[in-house]
């Protein structure tokens, strides 16, 4: 199955501004950074991936995507994130993809197993919708076809996009991803990033080394 990956990400400075407050401003944007690197390395490790679009009009996004192999769509207007999720859909179906999977550069925790296991299978149609850890925004979608509905990200979009896909007559499920559960919006995330990558170390893993070198943890 060909399947598309589109990775979203703002311009650095506009990025995690919740964050302002509790990190000073040269470390949040070394933060945003090295986030979207740890999620750029675990779908480019994804077996099930075969192709990586990254949609940002940050520089230093762009030079990061191009080293690790993905094809970069400009995007200087900052479209948001429903806009820039828009254009990579429009992109994987240029690209003649099955299915595609909608991921944020903001999930740092995330795995190339897990991305796998969510498009591995994927039937036709499908819509599997993967919520954040408060479970009422979304953090993912993984669609086939990659237009089996429109993105409808923000505020409440676990339901929201769970009754598009039923009024488009779409199977559809609600898929929970451990390291898509955390993005990292408030000070209250990084708490919860730093227990989470200290209890991974703990049982021999490393997650997230980008972020955590950043966080110094």
């Amino acid at each position: 199955m060909n399947t598309v990956a589109v990775v979203t990400a703002k311009r650095f400075t506009a990025a995690k501004q919740r964050l302002s407050g509790a990190v000073p401003e040269e470390r949040r944007l070394a933060l945003v950074e090295a986030m979207l690197g740890d999620v750029l390395e675990a779908v480019t490790a994804a077996r099930q991936v075969t192709f990586t679009i990254v949609i940002t009009g940050e520089a230093a996004a762009v030079n990061l995507a191009a080293g690790l192999g993905a094809e970069v769509i400009h995007d200087p207007d900052d479209a948001g994130h429903i806009g820039a999720a828009k254009l990579g859909i429009a992109r994987a179906l240029e690209l003649r993809a099955d299915a595609v999977i909608l991921l944020p550069g903001d999930c740092p925790l995330l795995e190339p197993r897990e991305i796998d296991s969510l498009v591995t299978g994927l039937p036709d149609p499908f819509v599997a919708v993967v919520p954040d850890r408060h479970g009422t925004g979304t953090n993912s979608l993984a669609m086939r076809p990659p237009d089996a509905i429109e993105p409808s990200f923000g505020e409440g979009s676990c339901a929201r996009h769970l009754d598009l896909a039923r009024s488009a007559e779409v199977p559809h499920a609600t898929e929970r991803v451990d390291g898509l559960a955390l993005d990292m919006d408030t000070p209250a995330d990084i708490v919860a990033l730093t227990t989470k990558i200290e209890m991974a170390r703990a049982a021999g893993g490393n997650p997230a080394p980008r972020t955590a070198a950043v966080l110094g943890i």
